[in-house]
């Protein structure tokens, strides 16, 4: 496993811009679900971390796919798991649901 390789990111302000033009991208959010439903970003699919193992078939691998957590650090060991099975195509929401709560969504709740 190369954990030097470059991992592709996107800024909670440019996934907003991407999501209001009408695009759609698959968004995988590896929170525990008590995290989920505390906030989230609608549309979002949650696949805890803790559970990826198991559910790793619902994991999109024929498309980019942003992967997203609470800051940006479980979202990357994510990334870095899935690249070791072959996922090419995904995309780390740098700071995570906590940023686009202070960025994007002001009214959403924080923890």
């Amino acid at each position: 496993m190369n954990l030097n390789k470059e991992v592709k990111s996107i800024s909670v302000k440019e996934l907003s811009e991407y999501i209001n033009s009408g695009k759609k991208i698959p968004i995988i959010d590896v929170r525990e679900q008590f995290e989920w439903e505390v906030c989230r970003i609608e549309g979002t699919k949650n696949i805890p971390m803790s559970r990826l193992t198991e559910s790793i078939e619902h994991m999109p691998s024929d498309e980019s796919t942003v992967i997203m957590c609470h800051h940006g650090v479980r979202s990357l060991n994510v990334i870095h798991y899935l690249e070791t099975k072959g996922y090419d195509k995904l995309i780390n929401l740098e700071g995570g649901i906590h940023a686009w709560a202070l960025e994007v969504d002001r009214g959403m709740a924080k923890y």
